[in-house]
């Protein structure tokens, strides 16, 4: 921030709501009520702040103005401003009275033109006479006119209007305009009117007549343009991020140009093509082009990029450039008092106006606003008046004053100091702190949670199914529906709630943001869950996830878990008598009617099948569940060993609530059949095959991206040369390369869907086999915990991190602290970096060398006595 504000000479707001930019401001003598000046090309740059090094190596900055003095002559400046909302409006501003604002006439005219004002100019634009006319540019239309004024015999009598002069419709959608003496010294003392189109191009008119139109080459949007009247030619920056320089001479003798196409044609037509004078690179977009001449034998061109802005000479070389700390917005140059130096006003988004003289910054002033047109003239023998214009209509004339703005702190009361009292409080902060430390810093009952989070999954499925997008090849996926109610004790603010479920399971929406502004306020939000994809998810519960930040400032997270219910991916089929895969589940209690214990899934045609039931998975696979009517014993079957875990786990579940709503406290099931480890080590090498296919297919893509990348770069050559040279089938090889490399993106796709289904799969597997074990050992819950964190320590699987390598160094570590049969097998070795496995049998060595230690009589524990190793660090 600057240390000076711009002094506020005199300001006001225009209209409502409306919008302006760079093109919206001119400052002239439009009524011609001066003596004579001129706003052509050169004469707008002779009101010349002056040097401001000299002051201030004076160490003075002790004048009214030191932005700029103009010409004595230069006495009759107006401001005229358009707006995109049509308006045209006409100020001479006084000086504001204390207290007051602008006055009733300042505004000299307002009219509404109807159309969006783009831009304003002032110039000899009317043929027969060298006075000032006014020229707007609309969408569509040019028009000119005169502004003339009426002296009155009382203060507010002066009366102004606007007389319309000439117009052009224009047959394209017109950007921005330059104007001067076009051709050179010959029509010196008149303005043409350069208008450049959306479309690229050129359009010039000789006053009430239209001579030609011209598109540039290679035009894909316009850029600022500018003229410069020392070489007489045309300015600007192409979307190719380079300045290009167009002689007049050539636009006008050039083929003429009433299509794109045609400029293509002239390559093998007649006429004379359009050359480009010369051209720069500047790799940015450029804002505002501005030709200022230095004296009679030179000029410069600057450029005001994105973040930089540049000073070329005539010839388009590099005369010097400066990167910019902000972002700016629009600025003026202007030659400088000392020779060889040009001054620059330059804008930006901080509202921050900056004078450098070439590179050097040798003042800065803070604006009211963010100015998008800046200029400088005289108004009212004021010299040097900085007039800006922001986009929402702030105008403001100003000048750069020399008082600072300062803040002055208040003079604090001193005292003296009390050391009793001192104590006093130092003691009572001691024991906050105290209380502090031996409470916690989070709270340790469930009353004093600052927010409570509950889940609530709806009993029956949805009428109308939520369901979009789905790719089960089933008919209709049905969909259920989820509330999540938070209340909250304390205002909390941006609480989100994120909610994760297992895929191919869907959610509606899964992010949620609230804010609390008051306490004990209750908020519900529903979403739907839905089975996108045509396999089984290896959970059906999902997770709510709240963070939020305490009133002191700690962060806290808060998690939620619901479960949903089977027929969401699972509905009544037909029982198989064979199966390829059966699993055997000991009770301790008498066998439930399958009937009663799944009624949601009961066929009312089917009273005399008690002991059997049928499932159909939404991915198309069945499962069928017997119960055994002399000993207390129930099967699951079905011909893929993953789909047995939900069905296994759902028997167990409902088996303990039936039992608990009796009253039954020692129900217990068991497991004494094989653990079957085959058919788990089948799942493992299908996964891994995958993964290693799909790095090879990775390793393959990036082997034809590099060959794609090499043919281009050869067929460029080979188009750049000027000499042509054969091909030699290069454009073949490069099309066969491109189809390889969409096919082999597409395999890769396609390897990674299945990877993800494998994956599913896999942790269905998982966790059937956990609880196998669980159950065939009688794990406590603890020891069931570690086994999961073992088998169970990824989300996602990955290439550069995959469930092979985890949980191979988890299970090792396990054989080496709390399985090991010796004190020499604790001694831990493992490799501190996870890398992807050559095969699986280590992998599965190790598994079942667990399976042997557990029936062997050893046990999952982490806690430490005095043979056993030091608390486990779980991989991850």
């Amino acid at each position: 921030m600057s240390l000076f504000k711009a002094r506020d000479w005199w300001s006001t707001v225009l209209g409502e709501k409306e919008e302006f930019d760079q093109g919206c401001l001119c400052l002239a003598d439009v009524d011609n009520s001066g003596n004579g000046q001129e706003a052509t090309a050169e004469s707008r740059l002779s009101c010349e702040p002056p040097d401001l090094d000299a002051e201030s190596q004076a160490g003075l900055f002790v004048r009214t103005v030191t932005a700029g003095e103009m010409s004595p002559a230069a006495g009759g400046n107006k401001i005229i401003v358009g707006s995109f909302m049509g308006y045209l409006r006409i100020f001479n501003p006084h000086s504001a009275k204390a207290g007051g604002g602008p006055q009733a006439e300042d505004l000299l005219l307002e009219v509404h033109l109807r159309d969006p004002v783009l831009q304003v100019e002032v110039g000899k634009f009317v043929s027969g006479t060298e006075m000032l006319h006014l020229a707007v540019l609309h969408s569509r239309k040019l028009c000119v006119y005169s502004v003339s004024g009426t002296l009155g015999n009382v203060e507010h009598g002066n009366q102004y209007q606007i007389k319309l002069m000439y117009e052009h419709h224009l047959q394209r959608t017109a950007c921005n305009m330059t104007y001067g003496p076009f051709g050179g010294i010959k029509v010196k003392c008149r303005d043409l009117i350069c208008i450049q189109s959306m479309d690229g191009m050129l359009m010039v008119f000789e006053q009430e007549s239209y001579a030609f139109g011209r598109f540039l080459p290679g035009s894909l949007l316009p850029g600022p343009l500018a003229y410069s009247p020392r070489t007489d030619s045309f300015i600007t920056v192409s979307s190719c991020r380079q300045v290009e320089s167009y002689k007049y001479q050539v636009l006008a003798f050039a083929t003429d140009a009433d299509m794109k196409q045609e400029m293509e044609q002239q390559k093998i037509g007649s006429g004379k093509r359009l050359v480009v004078d010369w051209t720069l690179n500047i790799g940015e977009q450029a804002l505002d082009i501005h030709i200022i001449p230095l004296n009679q034998s030179a000029s410069a061109v600057f450029v005001l990029g994105e973040r930089n802005f540049f000073c070329l000479k005539d010839n388009g070389q590099i005369r010097f450039m400066k990167k910019l700390d902000c972002s700016p917005s629009c600025f003026l140059p202007y030659c400088s008092v000392s020779e060889g130096t040009i001054n620059t006003l330059i804008g930006n988004h901080n509202q921050m106006l900056h004078i450098y003289q070439d590179v050097t910054l040798k003042w800065a002033t803070q604006l009211p606003h963010v100015p998008v047109a800046v200029r400088v003239g005289c108004l009212h023998d004021l010299k040097g008046v900085i007039v800006t214009l922001s986009d929402d209509g702030h105008l403001q004339c100003s000048y750069l004053g020399t008082d600072p703005s300062l803040f002055q702190a208040p003079k604090v009361e001193s005292r003296e100091l009390n050391y009793d009292e001192l104590d006093v409080e130092l003691k009572e902060l001691q024991k906050i702190i105290k209380d502090v430390k031996s409470q916690g810093v989070w709270p340790l009952t469930e009353q004093e949670d600052d927010l409570k989070v509950s889940a609530a999954v709806s009993s029956a499925l949805d009428s109308v199914s939520q369901a979009t997008n789905v790719e089960t090849g089933a008919d209709s996926v049905p969909s259920i529906t989820v509330k999540i109610t938070l209340l909250n004790r304390v205002v909390l603010q941006k609480v989100k709630l994120s909610v994760y479920v297992q895929p191919p399971l869907q959610l509606t929406c899964d992010q949620f943001t609230f804010d609390f502004t008051v306490p004990d306020m209750t908020s519900i939000v529903a979403f739907s869950v839905y089975l996108k994809r045509s396999y089984t998810p290896s959970e059906l519960e999902g997770n709510a996830v709240v963070s939020y930040s305490r009133p002191t400032g700690i962060p806290r997270v808060i998690q939620c878990k619901f479960r949903l219910p089977l027929k969401l991916i699972c509905l009544p089929g037909q029982p198989s008598k064979t199966a390829s895969h059966k699993l055997t589940i000991d009770t301790n209690k008498s066998p439930v009617s399958l009937l009663g214990l799944f009624p949601d899934f009961a066929n009312p045609s089917d009273d005399d099948q008690v002991n059997v039931m049928g499932f159909r998975l939404l991915g198309g696979s069945r499962v069928t569940l017997l119960a055994s009517r002399t000993s207390q014993r129930y099967r699951i079957q079905s011909e893929q060993f993953e789909d047995l875990w939900l069905i296994t786990n759902e028997l167990i579940l409902r088996l303990q609530e039936h039992f608990e709503k009796q009253g039954t406290k020692d129900f217990a099931c068991s497991f004494s059949g094989c653990v079957p480890l085959q058919e788990y080590f089948e799942l493992i090498d299908h996964h891994f095959e995958l993964r290693i296919n799909g790095e090879k297919l990775e390793e393959l893509l990036s082997e034809r991206a590099v060959q794609f990348r090499a043919i281009q770069r050869r067929l460029l050559t080979r188009f750049r040369d000027k000499t042509p040279a054969p091909l030699q089938h290069l454009d073949t090889l490069l099309d066969g390369t491109y189809k390889q490399v969409i096919a082999l993106a597409d395999a890769v796709e396609e390897n990674q869907d299945r990877l993800s289904q494998s994956f599913a799969g896999l942790k269905s597997a998982t966790h059937l086999l956990i609880l196998l074990i669980r159950l065939w050992q009688r794990l406590s819950a603890d020891q069931t915990a570690v086994l999961e964190a073992a088998f169970l320590p990824l989300q996602e699987d990955t290439q550069e991190l995959g469930w092979e390598e985890t949980v191979d160094a988890a299970i090792a570590h396990l054989l080496k602290t709390c399985l090991s049969k010796s004190s020499k097998e604790q001694a831990l070795n493992l490799s501190s970096q996870l890398s992807i496995p050559k095969d699986t049998s280590r992998l599965k060595k190790h598994i079942t060398l667990l399976c042997d230690r557990l029936a062997k009589g050893g046990r999952l524990c982490v806690s430490t006595d005095a043979a056993a190793p030091q608390a486990m660090v779980m991989p991850v």
